[in-house]
């Protein structure tokens, strides 16, 4: 880590041409001069618009891509596999086997996925910020969440079936943007291969490269019960991108922290992260033990045990890089010279001098409030999904009795499709595998705020967590969709008629949970946002929009060439064949490739490039994102990071950080030969440049 550091050092103190890779540009303001100059590419509006449209989020966390004029949409295994698991029973483990619909009339409908296609983006930083002037504290915090509701609904206005609107937060509060989406509620899975090849090399391989991995799925957009017309679509390329050529993700990665403060990447290194980890550890160690009690605990477990590895593995790597002092010197570096510019200027110090300070202080009472916080609050001390359902349930029914602008921001009326997706959600929810986990989490409640903890008194009693889980999960009827939709018709009236256990536990923490949160917002959050907003206007006075803002879970744009690195002297080759699944393959997992594969051997190219790497700034959230060329074309499907990308958060290293995605050619060579998925192959085919 000490060497990459210093690495890092060379690259963002370096010239500029060093690092002209690095960035997540938001569609209105490309780095298009460094384009021009670096790969001769000048994109125009009419390009930049068109890959916006032809690429989707996916609202649960992934991104994807159209990829033909039917709806057909490209996107990783992992990003669909909560689907695929599903729509699974004892009888038909798609996840093992894999899913292909051979008939339009067999893609079968996602209970949960929502699919955005970003349409436009308008500019509404006056207007929030003259509503937040002059105003801290509660009132900053209420009046910001008030025009950002109105803005929303107004963006929405009649259309909230398939419109969604967010106000996005960019620099950090130095710009606001609302994003207008068009909504694909029914979305239908098309295909999905095993997990034994999406995911070959399993825990070992992931977050590495060479790699042989299909992380693919494909899903279909519809509405009014036909696949959806679109005129945006990325057409594949069977070439794909040679070494050196231009390469380029159109993506919504989650969250990056490159712009914040010292304070707050301590509170994150010390507070956040290190706790998580020693969570996850446990979870993943009792979960483990479920899944090895037979072959249906196993099923039902595994898309839980695949997010935690996956999880475990990308904190580890941010916690690696915040602990490495060269690391932190860096940013100590970069924040020392945004102070000092500040401070050359008596104006500027009078008006910002004080934001870095005020946002310290207010790490310190998070750091007072944050165990009841995350164990009330944000439900950690409760993890179910009967917990999750009722709190909607309850909060709803309340939350939807106000004027808009004073509703918890999940409740206004541009949030409410999403909510009433999630509570009338046919996916099957295991009342055996849910006493687990709320077992596990009633544990860690008591064991983190303490048995004479007022809540955990109250709710545990003279009751071990084990007994309580047992009566709470026998006891309820959140399980049955039908339920859950009439308490939510019924509003506050069903609500408080039920005698449902999760609904009367609810509505028991509710009051210490809404209590902890308004603290939050009140002292923390309102706090970092506005003087965040004021450290992003001296860096804005500083170098303007030169740089691209930290990532929101908002389309981005990455720039790079496919390209290999240097690890400890070898030279590691941007591409991997197809023969080498073959040659790693032990027959044993996560080193056992399916019998699908292996009967399909010989009608394999075996020369076929299957996986590669590029120097894409990519980081979670970014799964599924489209690989295109100069020409719009798809090269490749991001589905991975190497190991030395899990710092993203906190910097980019072109010499080392790489995007890790699947050849559009081995997509076809699957497709066609080891699938014989004709149908989809032929649509992919016939989908031809517009």
């Amino acid at each position: 880590m000490k060497k990459i550091a210093m690495a890092v050092l060379c690259v963002l103190y370096g010239p500029a041409s060093v690092n002209a890779a690095e960035g997540m540009w938001t569609p209105n303001n490309l780095p298009t001069a460094e384009l021009k100059e670096k790969y001769q590419f000048n994109p125009d509006p009419k390009w930049v618009t068109h890959a916006q449209k032809a690429a989707v989020r996916l609202a649960g966390g992934c991104s994807g891509s159209f990829v033909s004029p039917a709806g057909l949409v490209l996107t990783n295994h992992h990003c669909v596999n909560s689907c695929v698991q599903q729509l699974s029973t004892a009888d038909h483990d798609f996840i093992k086997s894999g899913f292909y619909a051979k008939k339009p009339e067999d893609e079968i409908k996602c209970p949960e996925i929502e699919l955005n296609r970003l349409d436009t983006i308008t500019d509404v930083t006056a207007r929030v910020k003259k509503a937040t002037e002059g105003k801290n504290g509660e009132d900053y915090s209420k009046a910001e969440k008030a025009v950002k509701s109105d803005i929303e609904k107004e963006c929405v206005g009649s259309e909230k079936e398939t419109t969604r609107c967010d106000v996005v937060d960019l620099y950090h509060g130095g710009v606001y943007d609302v994003y207008k989406y068009h909504r694909y509620q029914d979305v239908r899975l098309v295909f999905a291969p095993e997990l034994a090849i999406a995911f070959f090399g399993g825990d070992p391989d992931n977050f590495n490269f060479p790699r042989y991995d299909l992380d693919m799925g494909m899903l279909r957009a519809y509405e009014n019960n036909k696949p959806a017309k679109v005129v945006d679509y990325f057409p594949f390329s069977k070439n794909g991108a040679e070494a050196g050529e231009l390469t380029m993700t159109v993506g919504n990665p989650g969250g990056t922290d490159r712009q914040l403060t010292v304070s707050e990447l301590e509170t994150t290194r010390d507070v956040d992260l290190i706790p998580r980890l020693f969570l996850l550890s446990e979870l993943r160690g009792v979960l483990t033990q479920f899944r090895s009690q037979g072959t249906e605990q196993s099923r039902i477990a595994q898309h839980d045990i695949f997010g935690i590895e996956n999880s475990f593995k990308a904190l580890k790597g941010r916690l690696q890089a915040l602990q490495d002092p060269e690391v932190f010197n860096l940013k100590q570096k970069q924040e020392t010279e945004l102070r000092d510019y500040v401070k050359a200027s008596p104006e500027r110090q009078a008006k910002y001098g004080a934001a870095w300070d005020e946002i310290a202080k207010a790490q310190t009472t998070y750091r007072n409030i944050e165990t009841p916080l995350k164990y009330i609050e944000y439900g950690r001390g409760f993890s179910s999904d009967y917990f999750s359902d009722a709190r909607l349930l309850v909060r709803g029914a309340e939350e939807r009795t106000k004027p808009n602008p004073e509703r918890l921001r999940e409740f206004t009326e541009s949030k409410l499709p999403s909510v009433t997706q999630q509570l009338f959600s046919t996916a099957p929810i295991y009342p055996e595998l849910e006493k687990v986990k709320l077992t596990f989490a009633l544990t860690k409640l008591r064991e983190n705020l303490g048995v004479d903890n007022p809540i955990v008194k109250s709710i545990l009693g003279k009751e071990s967590p084990a007994v309580l889980a047992e009566k709470l999960i026998s006891g309820t009827k959140l399980g049955d969709p039908a339920v859950r939709k009439a308490l939510w018709e019924g509003g506050a009236d069903a609500i408080a008629k039920s005698d449902d256990p999760f609904i009367q536990l609810v509505k028991q923490i509710d009051p210490e949970a809404r209590a902890i949160r308004k603290q939050y917002e009140n002292q923390v959050e309102s706090v970092i946002d506005k003087n965040s907003e004021l450290i992003a206007a001296a860096r804005f006075e500083k170098l303007g929009t030169s740089v691209y803002p930290d990532a929101t879970f908002t389309q981005r744009f990455s720039f790079g060439e496919v390209k290999g690195w240097n690890e400890k002297g070898t030279e590691i080759k941007p591409f991997t064949e197809i023969k080498g699944a073959f040659a790693r393959a032990t027959g044993f997992e996560p080193f056992a490739l399916p019998a699908s594969w292996l009967t399909a051997k010989d009608k394999l190219n075996l020369e076929q490039r299957f996986d590669l790497v590029s120097t894409n700034d990519i980081i979670g959230g970014n799964s599924g994102s489209p690989l295109i060329n100069r020409k719009a074309e798809l090269i490749g499907l991001v589905f991975d990071g190497n190991i030395q990308s899990l710092g993203g958060n906190y910097w980019f290293d072109e010499r080392v950080n790489r995007t890790v995605s699947v050849h559009s050619g081995a997509i076809l060579e699957a497709l066609q030969k080891v699938y014989n998925a004709d149908r989809v192959v032929k649509e992919l085919k016939d989908a031809k440049a517009n």
